[in-house]
């Protein structure tokens, strides 16, 4: 496997393919790919139709189009536009929402920033975009406060602050939104209102424009910044409904950020299919399912963590059975069968789907077939909880030897790397030229997951290339094992890592957290008969050779930090005397 294929022609001097005609393009059969047409067709379709439910606020689609263009207006009356950077750090609340439209209509780029990093890690984002404007909402004020103070120590004679804007919410404590306007800041409603709500935007010239940048967790180095374009985030915004079967006028429970790869391009999405959002400031339970109940939510996307608390949840939060079937997309880690199994039991329809940040987020799906209709449970939730296939706008997905290219067999043996090419990869890294070579070595992404390629051609992720374990010469997947450990009834979570170890170099260790009202009395008895569990349905050397209790770590997407438990798996020293 080469680099001829869907990038061939990019090279200098390629030959212009032949055709049967000469005819041009021109203004009335060609113009640009971008998603922000889509809201403009929403005002016209449904102008009086819900868009933004948040607490007491409802916006519909004519205001959400009203409002944005006041946002695009607002932005280029202060001199922001093409080349600039609009950097957002908020929760889901209708703003972040309308900035996915009315940055890019200013002709500037929309970086939605995690709001559970740290200060220092967040001056380094604005520093290294260049934010000429941050929108923050009231809670955190000082946070960004924070951050631009690192930055202002840093550039100091040369630091340019930034146009701030302090994004308000009735449902939080006016303290935190009167001591940011005390400081300077402009309050959004008030900034929208120098902003004419009939701007006559532009769309862009070149579909290539950049319209996002999001940040990659950094665990290791620092974030880099992907860059996503105009055409990518339409093809993907049509796809990610597509593949979901999202119909006209869906009900959407914002669980997912939408600072996580742009909401998965479901902000765009739902302007496409003139759907409902409804916001939530934080998830919960209790949350999710009264917006099932009482608001008529019809999809939602999220961790496979999320679900598994929602299963597992008291019976004085939850509402069952459903009034209707929910559609659920899980991404962000695998899930496991016995996971799959307990949502289909309750009514949840679940689509599994796979993808990274410079895929614009999922990008593979395990596309049901209808022959795994009559295959027992298990069987069936063994099959969907593979990666699968690839989303309709991604034109290339295989499993290949890292140093050869070559693809591995399709035996569901052969490990390989995913890689993936076409309209939903990203442009690059923005400024960091060496990780983009790396990335785009021999004309694919390298997503950096290893994987398996099935006989029916679905693809399976065994690991992350650094989390595999190396026991005695042998590779041991931890999400195999994790699938075990799962399977214990007093498991609620379960995350494993390699330990350092005497006799085998490295052997499985496991964090887990217990349910609710299991017997931590004798934590050594019950690590003990996790790990009997284990022996007894694993090949010997997958067991966990030791068994860790408590809490695990999570990001705000819910995705579980292997590298802190790697850490933590360090500090506690080797396995003394580990036995298969």
């Amino acid at each position: 496997m080469g680099s001829e294929g869907p990038g061939r022609g990019f090279g200098s001097g390629a030959e212009a393919e032949r055709d049967i005609d000469d005819l041009p393009r021109n203004h009335a059969n060609f113009t640009a790919l971008t998603p922000l047409w889509f809201l403009e067709r929403a005002a016209l379709a449904q102008p009086d139709r819900a868009s933004l439910l948040h607490g007491p606020v409802r916006y519909t689609w004519a205001d959400t189009y009203r409002r944005c263009r006041r946002l695009a207006c607002a932005l280029a009356r202060r001199s922001v536009g093409h080349g600039s950077t609009v950097a957002v750090i908020a929760p889901n609340v209708p703003a972040v929402y309308e900035a996915h439209f009315g940055v890019p209509m200013s002709g500037a780029v929309v970086n939605c920033v995690n709001i559970r990093l740290n200060a220092e890690t967040i001056a380094f984002l604005l520093d290294h975009s260049v934010a000429e404007v941050v929108m923050v909402d009231q809670e955190f004020f000082t946070l960004a406060q924070e951050s631009l103070k690192i930055v202002a120590e840093k550039k100091k004679q040369n630091f340019r602050p930034p146009i701030l804007i302090v994004i308000g919410d009735q449902t939080c404590d006016p303290k935190s939104l009167k001591y940011a306007l005390g400081q300077g800041a402009t309050e959004y409603e008030e900034f929208l209102k120098t902003g004419d709500p009939e701007f006559n935007w532009k769309p862009p010239k070149d579909e290539w424009q950049s319209i996002a940048l999001g940040y990659t967790s950094g665990t290791t180095s620092s974030p880099k910044g992907v860059v996503l374009h105009h055409r990518g985030a339409y093809l993907m915004a049509l796809s990610v409904a597509m593949v979901w079967g999202m119909p006209e006028g869906a009900v959407y429970l914002w669980t997912l950020p939408m600072f996580h790869c742009n909401g998965w391009c479901y902000t765009w999405a739902l302007a496409a299919f003139c759907g409902t959002s409804i916001c939530l400031r934080q998830v919960s339970t209790k949350a999710i399912y009264t917006g099932i109940i009482k608001q008529g939510v019809t999809h939602f996307c999220c961790a496979p963590v999320v679900m598994n608390n929602l299963i597992n949840a008291p019976a004085s939060e939850t509402f069952l059975p459903l009034p209707r079937v929910v559609n659920v997309m899980l991404a962000g880690a695998a899930p496991t069968p016995s996971l799959l199994s307990a949502l289909s039991i309750r009514g949840f329809r679940v689509t599994h789907t796979y993808g990274l940040s410079e895929t614009y987020g999922p990008s593979t799906l395990c596309a049901w077939k209808p022959e795994w209709d009559n295959l027992p449970l298990e069987e069936r939730s063994r099959l969907h909880c593979r990666q699968g296939i690839r989303y309709t706008a991604l034109e290339g997905l295989d499993v290949v030897d890292p140093k050869t290219m070559a693809p591995v067999p399709a035996d569901g043996k052969s490990y390989g790397e995913i890689v993936m090419r076409g309209n939903a990869v990203m442009k690059g890294y923005l400024k960091n030229p060496k990780a983009n070579a790396e990335a785009f070595a021999h004309g694919w992404y390298h997503s950096g997951d290893l994987g398996v390629k099935h006989p029916d051609g679905y693809i399976e992720v065994k690991d992350r290339m650094k989390d595999i374990i190396i026991s005695g010469g042998e590779n041991i997947s931890t999400l195999e094992v994790e699938k075990v450990v799962y399977m214990h009834p007093a498991v609620l979570e379960a995350s494993v890592v390699a330990r350092a170890d005497e006799r085998w170099g490295e052997s499985p260790c496991a964090f887990v957290t217990l349910k609710e009202g299991s017997n931590t009395s004798d934590e050594a008895a019950l690590a003990s008969d996790i790990m009997k569990f284990c022996r007894e349905r694993m090949p010997g050397y997958w067991v966990p050779k030791s068994v860790i209790f408590g809490p695990l770590p999570k990001t705000a997407t819910g995705k579980i930090k292997k590298h802190e438990l790697r850490a933590k798996a360090k500090e506690l020293g080797p396995v003394k005397k580990s036995r298969m």
